[in-house]
């Protein structure tokens, strides 16, 4: 959330005889004015004021962060007004869908959607679920054997990541009898079922019924010439694009059909510790698996939305956290990225950072301030660069720099340098950077940074409290964590040692 600037005097929430004498007081000294106060409303209201004071000077502190931030939060505001515009059409699309066939439902509650589109900077595309009317915990799930393109599959500790699958029907499922028609079912009897539902088939279904839809609501003038366009949609796509008019530009709404099933809760190593997120929200986010088309035949689960509600509860937080990641995903649309290619480091990737960074800096006080909370995704960003593993949040042993097309070698020195000068970098462009040198601290970092590669034990709050001290970003008074530190640098300055 960003920080107003310091309102006029009389709109602070304090007695008037304080604010002059307050807004000057140093922390030791307010202590002492607050326990002057009486109990009650007008020490409250002294504490509140004092708080907008020290956000106020942080804000002084770091014009470039908050100003940048500022020009990025309206950005976004915009961007949620385009995304809510274009969906009111789609939902116009949709509600016909489901009166031609009630086996494609309508969800009308797309605040995750909305969270996703806005933080994308710059990226016109947002993937929209048609949840298939069906009790799904009565479909028997069929993993497929080998490895199928698409599969999420990863073995964590006791639990595996279910990759690619069917869904069959039990013999006596009478119940889902609208499942086992034709056009969205394959006959082949098993000892306990009698055929599956086909992804391709439901794909088919659902593309001509879109079509059929957008001619009715056109024909009806629900929908105005050239508001959307169906050009983009293809025989063999796992996904249907539709371009749709936001009134400003065309946005492209990914539909994709989905089957929802409950599953029982995830099951995390012991040395995997629910820190720094409200106490269940990972058993809260997985309670219900998502499986979208993988191929013509096959099934896989899908972890977008369970990463996105953590997302969304992380950003309920008090703090920087939210704030951080806009800041990085305009920074990486506006430096990072070669001329605005798709390869690259996308918001998604860097969502998975910000969980990582609140699971690693599990403090209020390590997202007090804009500067010191970046730096915290940075961190772990620059590691996870110079590993070449971004680690999967709910599944660590799935990379998902693996296959991604991200030029890791070349995207390193340029997160380096803005580490190094976010000045140079906290400015608006609207041409190609040319000529680009990039700054690096060239103090052994990147030999550090490739420690957890070498030893996982190094992937713990210690290991990045050392790398944020680095950046002279470490301002935390927790004992404990200052201890850890210290130790985990003496460990690693005797093996530097050794190697020499």
């Amino acid at each position: 959330m960003l920080l107003p600037p310091s309102p006029p005097h009389p709109a602070l929430p304090f007695s008037s005889h304080l604010e002059a004498y307050f807004c000057v007081y140093t922390p030791a000294s307010t202590f002492h004015l607050l326990q002057r106060q009486p109990e009650g409303e007008p020490q409250r209201n002294t504490r509140e004021g004092f708080i907008l004071c020290l956000f106020s000077a942080m804000a002084a502190k770091s014009p470039h962060w908050y100003s940048y931030l500022k020009v990025t939060l309206s950005r976004e505001n915009q961007r949620v007004e385009h995304f809510q515009k274009a969906e009111n059409t789609l939902l116009i699309v949709l509600e016909r869908v489901n009166a031609m066939d009630p086996r494609f439902t309508v969800e009308y509650s797309r605040n995750l959607e909305a969270l996703d589109f806005a933080l994308c900077a710059a990226e016109d595309e947002v993937t929209m679920q048609v949840p298939l009317c069906i009790d799904a915990d009565d479909l028997l799930l069929e993993e497929c054997s080998g490895k199928q393109n698409g599969s999420e599959t990863v073995n964590h500790e006791n639990c595996q990541m279910p990759g690619t699958c069917s869904f069959r029907v039990a013999k006596d499922g009478s119940h889902l009898k609208n499942w086992t028609q034709e056009d969205v079912f394959s006959v082949a009897e098993t000892d306990e079922s009698s055929g599956h539902i086909v992804p391709g088939k439901v794909l088919c279904l659902l593309k001509e019924l879109i079509i059929a839809a957008i001619v009715h609501c056109k024909h009806q003038s629900l929908i105005r010439p050239g508001e959307l366009s169906a050009e983009r949609l293809k025989d063999d796509d796992i996904q249907l694009p539709l371009l749709i008019s936001s009134g400003w530009k065309m946005i492209c709404f990914n539909i994709v059909p989905v089957i929802r099933r409950k599953q029982g809760a995830l099951k995390l190593s012991n040395c995997w510790q629910e820190k720094g997120f409200p106490q269940g929200s990972v058993s809260k986010v997985t309670q219900k698996a998502e499986f979208v088309p993988a191929s013509y035949s096959h099934w896989r689960y899908c972890t977008k939305h369970p990463i996105l509600k953590l997302v969304q509860i992380v950003s309920n937080l008090k703090g920087h956290y939210l704030d951080s990641l806009r800041l990085l995903v305009q920074v990486n649309h506006e430096n990072w990225k070669e001329g605005g290619k798709k390869k690259g480091l996308t918001s998604h990737h860097l969502e998975m950072v910000l969980l990582w960074a609140t699971h690693l800096f599990p403090s209020p006080e390590d997202w007090i301030s804009l500067e010191g909370s970046v730096y915290r995704l940075l961190v772990v960003l620059l590691c996870c660069l110079v590993t070449k593993d971004l680690p999967h949040f709910l599944y660590p042993e799935q990379n998902l720099f693996q296959d991604d097309g991200v030029d890791l070698s070349n995207l390193y020195p340029k997160v380096e340098s803005f580490a190094c000068t976010p000045e140079l970098y906290l400015k608006f462009r609207f041409a190609t950077r040319e000529g680009n040198t990039y700054k690096s601290m060239d103090n052994g970092l990147k030999t550090l940074l490739h420690l957890p590669a070498e030893d996982k034990t190094y992937w713990n709050t210690a290991f990045f409290d050392m790398l944020l001290n680095k950046f002279q970003m470490y301002q935390i008074k927790d004992t404990e964590r200052t201890t850890a530190m210290s130790n985990i640098l003496s460990k690693t300055k005797k093996m530097v040692n050794n190697q020499h």
